[in-house]
């Protein structure tokens, strides 16, 4: 009877709080869902999946291989669909978008298939684009392009067009896309990697209402305001901050230099300052993509070691969100990353 008296007690006390609150205007929320991190590791094709606040592992959201994964790069989610790009790399075969249920991970079908009449040959860079569609970035040495396809049927719609950029001597080979707050879209491009050419690097404006070339916003040839050398090389992943700066990706020219991440003036493209993921002569720490997540911290999962770390942008300092494989953490390669709560027409984290 002791117990039962205490039980009603506890309950005329909630009781009488929760009246409380409301005749005082208190409104009474239920905690919402935490958020997840998801990363595709190109280490053991998989899509990992972590608590996005306490970089908690929580398993493989999509298991090695599923629905034919291999080589898992930019991933995004379309209403109740997660969209992963393949690259079916080390095989014959071109890429594909690639979709999984968003409440389990199990595999839906593909969006575009490899034996489409117009695939993407090496897909790195996924974003959503107006109305239906979404786009990729096609990292190919030959045909370079940005493609954009139905994101319901998987249609190939047009490729964004280079006209004014490309010329006899220098190429369109993309790598990622993101929208700006100008509503452009910008894309990384390096230079012909198959050429050994390691130092160039852009990254470009397109109009996505008619899919044209605006202009170069940067360059490798401009300099940074903390460094006067050269610094724009090999981009790849680049996100707008909450300050409206663009976060861009570079790796090092040569042994004296270092893998870094940009950061440019939003509007003017102008470099402002780095910061830096190793030191010179020290063992190297790279990033293939980076975003923006939880309280303005840029997340980067170093793709040489497997760690992620979680940056102050302000003070350029970071700590050690998921440990590297190296320490036992679960990732072996991570390429892209997306929150549940980012924004996939943006890369804007949303909550």
């Amino acid at each position: 009877m002791k117990n039962i008296t205490m039980n009603y007690r506890s309950i005329g006390t909630l009781l009488n709080v929760l009246l409380l609150a409301l005749t005082m205007g208190f409104s009474i929320t239920t905690p919402a869902n935490e958020d997840s991190l998801y990363i595709s590791d190109g280490g053991d094709d998989t899509v990992k999946q972590f608590n996005a606040k306490t970089g908690k592992y929580l398993g493989n959201f999509v298991t090695p291989g599923n629905g034919g994964l291999h080589g898992p790069r930019g991933l995004i989610f379309i209403g109740d669909k997660l969209d992963v790009v393949n690259q079916n790399v080390g095989t014959p075969f071109n890429g594909e978008i690639l979709q999984y249920r968003q409440n389990n991970g199990d595999f839906f079908a593909p969006l575009v298939s490899n034996t489409d009449p117009k695939p993407p040959f090496a897909p790195r860079g996924l974003l959503r684009g107006p109305g239906n569609t979404v786009y990729v970035a096609d990292f190919d040495f030959v045909s370079g392009a940005v493609k954009q396809f139905n994101s319901r049927t998987g249609q190939w719609i047009a490729n964004l067009d280079t006209t004014g950029f490309t010329n006899s001597t220098r190429l369109f080979i993309p790598r990622s896309i993101v929208r700006g707050p100008d509503d452009l879209l910008y894309v990384s491009v390096i230079g012909d990697l198959s050429a050994n050419d390691v130092l160039t690097g852009y990254v470009l404006r397109f109009n996505p209402q008619n899919g044209k070339f605006v202009d170069v916003f940067t360059s490798h040839l401009a300099s940074c305001a903390t460094n006067p050398s050269t610094h724009l090389h090999r981009p790849e992943g680049l996100v707008f901050g909450p300050d409206e700066k663009l976060y861009v990706t570079s790796f090092r020219a040569d042994a004296n230099d270092t893998d870094k991440v940009l950061i440019l003036n939003g509007k003017t493209g102008k470099c402002l300052d780095e910061i830096d993921l190793d030191q010179v002569g020290g063992p190297r720490a790279f990033a293939q993509a980076i975003l923006f997540g939880p309280n303005g911290r840029l997340f980067v999962p170093i793709n040489n070691t497997g760690e992620v770390r979680r940056y102050n942008v302000k003070t350029k300092t970071f700590n050690v969100f998921v440990p590297s494989a190296a320490s036992s953490g679960p990732l072996q390669q991570p390429w892209y990353l997306t929150f549940g709560e980012t924004d996939p027409r943006t890369l804007e984290y949303d909550n």
